[in-house]
């Protein structure tokens, strides 16, 4: 039923022979997948993929037998050497990655690259985008547009610069994180950018979908509450800076570590005073930083 009726939606389309199709196929919930996708599929002689095993299931739920040929991070470039023979061929070939759009944190770009210098055409076929996905439940209403920043790397140093220079920024910020190493992203999150909110999103579409958005130094707790917190997929939306608040980046980071965790001990004024002996920072930013992060926790209870 699912075939018949993609064809009927999107069947009047030409989908011209020779041609590489880049397709998005569901992040999660195999019902996001749509009728002009499913069509495309249907058609091809051949499924290009960042895993075939992944990739088969889907074609079988489809009801679809394509042939499936390889094509990962490993062996980009040696693989789209034989897509391109055979596009010249006048076949119809798809390219599609685990889940979501291809060359967005994932294969595809080289393929695309490639296929479009052998002077071949390129048709995409749009759909689910895990950062789409997330900036649309983030409701950061004072962004200027977003960024995506993907992974950020792994070495901790290295982290801590690339999270540093997209603080301060006016565009929502697309992070993705492995679950082993998201609570070292919020903490450290946690210790850059206090006041600005995250926007975490995990298990987009599934089952145990979950979208939390508070100020960053308070994700830590949050995580902690409950251990399921930590499993699954991440896509994360650090929003962007208040204008206001470009100042209470100049903070150094250990002033605002230091402020953090006095604060959830102390009483206001006796946090914000050592914390300023701790780290010689200007006691009247640090305490204005105090009282914002005060009206943050209470708004985000109300």
């Amino acid at each position: 039923m699912m075939m018949q009726a993609a064809a009927a939606a999107a069947g009047s389309q030409q989908y011209p022979a020779a041609t590489l199709y880049v397709l998005a196929t569901p992040i999660g919930n195999l019902a996001d997948l749509t009728y002009r996708a499913a069509h495309v599929l249907s058609l091809v002689d051949a499924v290009a993929c960042e895993d075939t095993r992944v990739s088969g299931g889907l074609l079988r739920h489809l009801g679809l037998h394509k042939p499936l040929i390889a094509l990962h991070q490993h062996n980009e470039h040696e693989a789209s050497v034989g897509l391109i023979q055979r596009l010249q061929q006048g076949e119809r070939i798809a390219y599609i990655s685990d889940a979501g759009t291809p060359a967005i944190s994932d294969p595809g770009a080289v393929l695309v690259a490639a296929v479009a210098a052998a002077g071949l055409r390129v048709f995409p076929v749009p759909g689910v985008s895990s950062t789409v996905t997330a900036l649309s439940v983030a409701g950061d209403v004072q962004a200027q547009g977003f960024e995506f920043a993907g992974f950020l790397p792994t070495k901790t140093a290295e982290r801590r610069t690339a999270l540093s220079a997209l603080r301060n920024s006016p565009r929502s910020q697309v992070l993705f994180e492995a679950p082993h190493r998201i609570k070292a992203l919020i903490e450290l999150l946690g210790e850059l950018c206090p006041l600005q909110k995250v926007t975490i999103c995990r298990e987009l579409t599934k089952q145990f979908e979950t979208v939390y958005t508070a100020p960053a130094a308070e994700l830590p707790a949050w995580m902690a509450a409950d251990s399921q917190r930590e499993r699954g997929e991440f896509v994360l939306v650090l929003h962007a800076l208040k204008a206001e608040s470009a100042a209470d980046s100049d903070l150094p980071a250990q002033a605002l570590r230091a402020l953090q965790i006095l604060a959830a001990e102390l009483p206001l004024k006796q946090a914000v005073s050592l914390a300023a002996e701790i780290s010689g920072a200007p006691r009247n930013k640090l305490y204005e930083l105090a009282l914002a992060q005060k009206k943050a926790r209470e708004d985000q209870e109300d």
